[in-house]
């Protein structure tokens, strides 16, 4: 009877230091909303670039290249990396894609996307040390 006890001992230890972060997991799960770091309040993306085909999902791709290269320039065109800087509205994006690359083809399209990333690589650690310094990196 002793024998029995003493595992009963052991696991009731054994439970109590195991409970704790299984307990804690559970409140690590992602939930499918993503609720950025800074700047929450950003704009959407307009509709038809959230409702694309999947087949056509390399026009959605380009226009946020387009966003990301703009807002890197800006950043470091006027020194401020406030949300309004940062995250603009999609117009200006969107407009530039309309006005140079809505007709062109899917490998034309990808080559344009390589360009406005490279662009926006160019200029990321000038913009990453101005959205540092102000605490919107």
């Amino acid at each position: 009877m002793k024998h029995r006890i003493v595992h009963l001992t052991w696991l009731t230890i054994a439970l109590g230091l195991i409970a704790p972060p299984l307990a804690a997991e559970r409140n690590l799960i992602p939930s499918l909303e993503s609720i950025p770091d800074v700047c929450s309040e950003r704009p959407n993306q307009p509709d038809w670039m959230q409702n694309i085909a999947l087949r056509d999902a390399y026009q959605r791709v380009l226009v946020q290249d387009i966003y990301r290269a703009q807002s890197m320039r800006r950043i470091v065109e006027t020194g401020s990396c406030d949300c309004a800087t940062r995250f603009p509205t999609w117009d200006l994006a969107e407009g530039t894609f309309r006005e140079n690359h809505s007709d062109a083809d899917r490998s034309d399209m990808l080559q344009a996307s390589d360009t406005y990333n490279r662009r926006a690589n160019d200029l990321r650690p000038q913009a990453q040390a101005i959205c540092e310094a102000t605490g919107n990196w």
